[in-house]
């Protein structure tokens, strides 16, 4: 096709502030899918995006649209999440496109999220067609709002256009703004083939499907593709575009999106990132592609049933072909045996990972708490060690210090939470370090906080606060050196590994003395008296004991000789002490659910 009426863009905005909606209403506009076929959140196939309202994965669809002035474009929409952990997905998808509608909610303004997409695509060079949703409800202010968006990105507010994605109203100047102010591709004439893979999924019957933009050259049916980042050659089984289903086509021309059917059979033969050029007449420099994703969060997950180690061993490396962010690697634990270490990009990653793990495969897991990854700094040889798991954890001896990780947090409220937010953040160890006052009533409030303070339950806590007004976006600031402990719990005097976490040194007590009340509530009591302990190093911080099962021997003895009650009463020490010796307890999994809600009372 002519390079002239192609238009490649997507949508950002923060999260339910209405893309999925838009993205529906542009489809049935573009008549690419029937009113028979059409239901809410088309490009969300996913049952848990459905569930949850929120886009996890990136996807793409080709329009053709007929302007205004009689000539009919392609138009391919690249649909990006919003929340905070799927960042990633939004930067490469950035990548592939000139331009971005970026969408603002009429009654919330502008969010966290909305201003971190805004500066990925101001990053990426992006033509940007700012968009006001939701003016049906009663409490919009689409006016404000615009004017906010004015202040924030230069754009006149009156270049502004207010819609309703859910009622259709103004949408298709959308469409209009979007031929009339997006660049058109351009490409190097006779240059080699370069498309860029900005997502993956994997098929059963077509191994990986690489979906690409093509930059430069032209690859057509059965020609030989190699990857750039690691020279694997193959044949691609089908090439196609995406209308909103696969469609296969002949050739993928320059400035088009589309997919390959690679027929790889793993997804890091062919990476998220890569350029795919021609092995017959391959390029000379790939594409700029974007650093890899590293995971953030850390957690076990063990089966609860044994026998099913290797199910969900399976299930995990089935879950990472259609996620390479996904990481784990195998481990054992005295407590839960064997399991595995995965890796996340945050909490809600890893929640949606353990949803799609239990109904996707029918497994049942036991998680243990999510913890960071940590920089230990050794004594004599000041050799710097990663730990992933708290269990890792070398003698306090021979460590010089410990790192962890702090984020660069900006949290955007109304004023009127100024005092809440500020208490909140300097409770979880945050560094004030700036303010700005994007538009009236409103603040956005800068910390430097780390990232163990924040992976739990920080962002509860904040929108139970502000009454759900906040919102908040993080990204990485470096490690620094803290104060940090070994918390470890003892079960009848055996460390249960999968309890252990790593503290502030300040914070070890009270969050020792809160487990063990927690862990005494859910450790069911046995034939024998059960301590349970938390304990820094040698030096014990805590302690609570769950009192022992006692059956009535002297039911029998009314009346008579007090020395007969004594034997009996003595036989059954005797007997309680050698079961103890034998003795063994069950952690259940609420124990280890407990670690997760411990709250800050």
């Amino acid at each position: 096709m002519d390079l002239s009426r192609i238009r490649n863009f997507c949508i950002i905005a923060h999260i339910d502030h209405g893309k999925s909606t838009l993205a529906d209403r542009l489809l049935q506009i573009t008549h690419t899918i029937s009113d028979r076929e059409m239901q809410a959140q088309v490009l969300d196939t996913m049952d848990l995006e459905r569930e949850k309202g929120v886009t996890i994965k990136a996807s793409a669809v080709r329009m053709e649209y007929t302007a205004s002035d009689g000539i009919t474009y392609e138009m391919n929409l690249i649909d990006t999440p919003g929340h905070v952990d799927f960042g990633y997905e939004v930067s490469r998808a950035l990548l592939s496109c000139e331009g971005a509608i970026l969408v603002v909610d009429a009654t919330q303004g502008v969010e966290a999220q909305t201003l971190a997409n805004l500066y990925l695509a101001l990053e990426a060079d992006l033509e940007l067609v700012p968009v006001v949703n939701k003016i049906d409800l009663p409490a919009a202010l689409p006016e404000d709002v615009a004017e906010e968006v004015e202040h924030l990105i230069g754009i006149d507010a009156a270049d502004v256009i207010p819609i309703s994605a859910k009622m259709g109203t103004n949408v298709e100047r959308i469409l209009e703004a979007v031929v009339h102010r997006v660049p058109p591709p351009s490409s190097t004439p006779g240059a080699p083939l370069r498309a860029l893979v900005f997502d993956s999924h994997y098929d059963s019957y077509k191994g990986v499907i690489a979906y690409v933009r093509v930059f430069d050259g032209i690859l057509r049916d059965r020609q030989a593709i190699r990857m750039m980042a690691n020279g694997v050659e193959v044949e691609p089984i089908e090439l196609g575009v995406f209308r909103p289903g696969m469609v296969p086509v002949k050739e993928l021309t320059a400035g088009e999106v589309g997919y390959i059917a690679t027929g790889l059979k793993t997804v890091r033969e062919c990476r998220v990132g890569d350029t795919i050029t021609l092995a017959s007449q391959p390029a000379g420099s790939p594409l700029p592609g974007y650093q890899m994703v590293k995971p953030m969060v850390f957690a076990g997950f063990y089966p609860s049933e044994n026998d099913d180690y290797h199910l969900l061993k399976e299930a995990l490396e089935k879950l990472q072909l259609n996620d390479a962010s996904l990481v784990f690697e195998p481990e054992t634990s005295n407590a839960l045996n064997f399991g595995f270490r995965c890796g996340f990009l945050g909490l809600f990653h890893m929640e949606i990972i353990q949803e799609r793990l239990e109904r996707e495969y029918d497994l049942d897991i036991v998680a243990t708490a999510p913890s960071v990854r940590y920089e230990v700094v050794h004594k004599n040889t000041a050799q710097v060690e990663v730990i992933e798991s708290p269990a890792d954890l070398p003698d306090p001896s021979i460590i010089e210090e410990i790192r962890e990780p702090w984020m660069h947090v900006q949290i955007f409220t109304p004023e009127e939470y100024y005092g809440v937010v500020m208490e909140l953040a300097m409770k979880r160890r945050g560094d004030f370090t700036g303010q700005e006052f994007p538009a009236p009533g409103r603040v956005i409030l800068k910390f430097d906080i780390p990232l163990a303070e924040i992976i739990v339950d920080f962002y509860d806590k904040l929108k139970s606060a502000t009454r759900g007004y906040a919102s908040m976006d993080y990204d990485f600031a470096g490690y620094r050196a803290s104060n940090l402990v070994k918390l470890e719990v003892l079960v009848n005097r055996q460390p249960v590994d999968a309890l252990a976490m790593i503290v502030h040194d300040d914070d070890a007590y009270n969050r020792g003395q809160r487990l063990v009340t927690e862990l005494r509530k859910r450790i069911p009591r046995q034939m024998f008296e059960v301590p349970i302990q938390a304990a820094v190093g040698k030096k014990v911080i805590s302690r609570a004991n769950v009192k022992a099962l006692r059956k009535d021997v002297l039911a029998k003895c009314y009346g008579g000789d007090i020395t007969r009650k004594r034997k009996l009463l003595e036989k059954q020490k005797k007997g309680k002490k050698r079961m103890k010796m034998i003795g063994n307890v069950e952690v259940p999994q609420e124990a280890f659910m407990a670690v997760l809600k411990l709250s800050d009372d």
